[in-house]
């Protein structure tokens, strides 16, 4: 079954001190399952590298090479417009920043579990309805 995927989770692929037992068996679920993710996804994911290039914790060509693997997992990005006022509904109603409702939205819209590390994402999550979404099948 598809899912949503965060950016907390994507971030524990290729940053070190990210890693989770959660993120490794989300990426070995995209063996045999795709994932939705937010146009920001794009701006989040690269705005991390970015990030990790300036503290040293990774060079541009690691950063390079990060970029081209995550593309190549089947990750749908969804560019369908989402109206600024019912975003700031989800945050405000589940405590959540604008970015992270954008998330919760896709998940609403498509009905479809979320993976994610963020402590308030997964509890807005289960609040509203659509889940979480489980590591690899066993």
């Amino acid at each position: 079954m598809p899912f949503v995927l965060d950016n907390s989770v994507v971030c524990g692929w290729f940053l070190e001190n990210r890693a989770t037992p959660y993120s490794d068996a989300i990426i070995e679920r995209l063996r045999d399952d795709r994932a939705a993710v937010p146009a920001l996804w794009e701006l989040e994911s690269t705005n991390v590298l970015r990030s990790a290039c300036l503290r040293q914790r990774m060079t541009a060509q690691a950063a390079q090479r990060v970029v081209a693997q995550i593309v190549a997992l089947p990750i749908d990005v969804d560019r369908q417009p989402v109206a600024p006022r019912e975003l700031l509904a989800l945050a405000l109603r589940f405590g959540l920043s604008s970015y992270d409702a954008a998330y919760l939205e896709l998940a609403l819209r498509l009905q479809l579990p979320i993976a994610t590390g963020d402590g308030p994402l997964r509890e807005a999550a289960i609040a509203a309805g659509v889940g979480l979404a489980k590591g690899a099948p066993a």
